[in-house]
């Protein structure tokens, strides 16, 4: 049995529903997956009704954006109550803070005199938390750009005339909200961050594991990651990141984590604490 634990569904920048997640995952013979959107566990509830049918174990999930030492860094919630009061008022402020991301970048838009409406990105996004893919996605659209790479290039991407930045929590806030709603953390795919100086502090405030295998890890940058969990005694995840078709061919299925390190995953002690 094999798990895809990093998927991402239209709740928020993905492109399939979390039932087109689970039918997927069960076509390719995984066992079981996790919903990991952006700042949201509003997907969760028709994920497990979708796994509960289709016999697949799910993991409720999140992914957070949070900030370490200056650097942008994307803390994994597993096994989180999607009930959990605090976490879900924190979500709402984060929620709150993409939809006026939306709107500023659509202003630096209109200012460059592209007639883009910020009703037309949310209309498209449907979703509590959007994020800049839907902005794309308006841009091809309504036919201001040809493609998405075409409109991150010319408006999109750090530095270019629409983008904006983030809002950020602290990531010893992340972890302490992720224990605080009965989850453990992860760090989402660390060799994109390019500073494993990172890990160490991570590891102070409470993580809990490493995404050692994603898609956009190479077999090297796998087994580098798999040294370090193992010398920070941290637990071992994998994932294939899958935004549906956003981004080219659908990625479900092609990080399988094996059986014996999601059991270990499942089985781990989850602490449950104050939120920092």
């Amino acid at each position: 049995m094999f798990a895809d634990l990093h998927l991402h569904s239209h709740f928020s920048d993905g492109t399939w529903t979390p039932e087109d997640l689970a039918a997927g995952a069960r076509r390719l013979g995984l066992g079981a997956l996790a919903l990991t959107d952006h700042d949201t566990v509003e997907g969760c509830a028709r994920a497990a009704a979708a796994c509960a049918r289709l016999g697949l174990e799910f993991v409720p999930g999140t992914e957070l954006t949070a900030e370490h030492e200056g650097h942008e860094v994307h803390v994994l919630g597993y096994f989180v109550d999607t009930t959990h009061a605090e976490l879900l008022r924190e979500l709402e402020h984060f929620q709150h803070a993409r939809q006026e991301r939306i709107r500023e970048m659509v202003a630096r838009l209109n200012q460059r005199g592209v007639g883009l409406r910020p009703e037309a990105v949310f209309a498209l996004a449907n979703c509590r938390s959007p994020g800049r893919p839907h902005v794309a996605r308006a841009l091809v659209q309504h036919g201001f750009c040809g493609s998405l790479d075409e409109a991150f290039e010319r408006f999109l991407k750090k530095h270019r005339p629409a983008w904006v930045p983030k809002r950020k929590m602290a990531a010893a806030r992340a972890i302490g909200l992720i224990h605080a709603a009965g989850g453990l953390a992860v760090m989402a795919h660390p060799g994109l961050n390019h500073d494993d100086r990172l890990i160490p502090g991570l590891v102070e405030v409470g993580l809990d594991g490493l995404e050692c295998w994603h898609s956009k890890h190479s077999a090297a940058q796998a087994a580098h990651y798999l040294e370090l969990a193992r010398q920070h005694r941290l637990l071992v995840t994998g994932g294939s990141d899958c935004h549906g078709t956003s981004k080219g061919p659908p990625l479900l299925g092609s990080v399988r984590l094996p059986r014996d390190l999601y059991l270990a995953l499942k089985s781990a002690p989850r602490p449950v604490g104050a939120a920092a």
